[in-house]
């Protein structure tokens, strides 16, 4: 039996050679427009691939039932959007721990830290131009120019490693990067704001 979100599919799992393929043919239905799967149950039990394509090595003759829950694309960008000052919050805490330990001379945690803020970082900055992209109709100026400058600051920052100028770099962290991460705080709010609103109308 195939279950999607509640509903019994009209589709066998005797039709596939694997779950995979099933998988698949059922994310190319038109009911799953627009629409990202949240939870995959094989036998009652929650799947998730350990490796990719492990759902490949998964014949459909172990197979007696699947239910696949899914959940609007637009719901879960407003999920995602209203996790995002949470992050921007979690940054500047980052950045002021890892500003005490260069300041402290412990360069080996500080560094480590330090490139783990940088991951986090880019990965924010992504997140939010891609939701912005798509749900934000703001000042893009603005926005151009708050990127910018956390280009140049990321860039300046990146200077400072490589002359291992650790009380410099502290100080840019502490006096400049927190600064704008209070600032990235308040555009992912802003998002959020204008992302529910119009998935709301």
């Amino acid at each position: 039996m195939i279950i999607v979100d509640g509903c019994k599919s009209g589709k066998e799992i005797s039709n596939f050679a694997n779950l995979e393929e099933m998988l698949t043919n059922l994310m190319d239905d038109e009911k799953m427009e627009n629409r990202v799967v949240t939870d995959v149950f094989v036998n009652n039990e929650s799947f998730s691939e350990i490796y990719p394509h492990q759902a490949e090595d998964i014949a459909c003759d172990s197979i007696t039932s699947v239910e696949v829950r899914s959940r609007p694309a637009s719901e879960l960008a407003v999920d995602i959007a209203a996790e995002m000052n949470k992050v921007a919050r979690m940054m500047g805490h980052g950045a002021r721990h890892v500003a005490r330990l260069f300041r402290e001379a412990s360069d080996t945690d500080a560094l480590e830290l330090f490139q783990d803020l940088l991951d986090v970082t880019r990965d924010f900055m992504s997140m939010l131009g891609v939701l912005r992209e798509r749900y934000f109709s703001g000042d893009d100026q603005a926005f151009a120019q708050k990127v910018e400058k956390l280009s140049a600051l990321l860039s300046e920052m990146s200077e400072v490693l490589g002359n291992e100028d650790w009380i410099l770099l502290a100080d840019l962290l502490e006096y400049e990067f927190l600064p704008l991460c209070e600032t990235w705080r308040v555009v992912s709010e802003d998002l959020h704001r204008q992302m529910a609103k119009s998935v709301a109308q």
